[in-house]
């Protein structure tokens, strides 16, 4: 009997710990083009954090909206995430500026995850800032497809092949920091960088 409560006993801790480790690792994001985030995201806004409160799971951040570049007709005053990381909840730090994409809930709060495109405005270079004004909504019907190993062959004429992982440079690379895919006037999509589509 003893032998049998100490195994069950056992048991009990290897599940408990399995449970642990399957709930860090729930949350996996692919990494995007911020083109990509920005097309897909409900509020596309540059805020800085001035406060945080906890509230039933979530963690609330009072913020300073400083530019809203897509979104409602209306500042955002509080973003909403998650207490968990293992549910993708985001830690923010007070009196930082960032690029915040997220969605509208249906009572109209704005809810981040660690699959959005979250940055430090300050690490945002100039193209990419200027885009978020000018560029990356004309290319929103395009779609950028990421590359991270031959072949990587391009199914349609409205993709544009994000090839900066095959060099391992990722979001710190060329196409990521400086050009946006954008439609040219045959209906194709391709990369620009500091230029408009050509119109032959």
């Amino acid at each position: 009997m003893t032998w049998s409560i100490s195994s069950c006993f056992i048991t009990l801790v290897v599940l408990f710990l399995w449970r642990i480790e399957d709930s860090a690792e729930a949350c996996r994001c692919a990494p995007v083009h911020l083109q990509q985030a920005f097309c897909s995201a409900d509020v596309v806004i540059r805020a800085k954090v001035v406060g945080v409160t906890a509230v039933s799971g979530n963690t609330n951040y009072d913020v300073q909206q400083i530019k809203m570049f897509k979104g409602p007709d209306r500042v955002i005053h509080a973003i909403f995430t998650s207490s968990s990381s293992a549910s993708c909840g985001v830690t923010l730090e007070l009196t930082k500026e960032y690029l915040f994409t997220g969605r509208l809930n249906t009572d109209g709060r704005m809810h981040i995850v660690m699959c959005d495109f979250i940055q430090y405005w300050e690490d945002l270079n100039g193209t990419q800032r200027k885009s978020l004004t000018q560029r990356y909504q004309s290319g929103c019907n395009c779609t950028i497809i990421r590359c991270s190993s031959l072949p990587c062959p391009v199914s349609a004429p409205d993709e544009c092949l994000w090839t900066d992982w095959l060099l391992a440079d990722g979001q710190s690379g060329p196409q990521a920091k400086y050009s946006a895919c954008l439609k040219r006037s045959d209906g194709s999509c391709a990369w620009y960088r500091g230029m408009a589509p050509s119109k032959k």
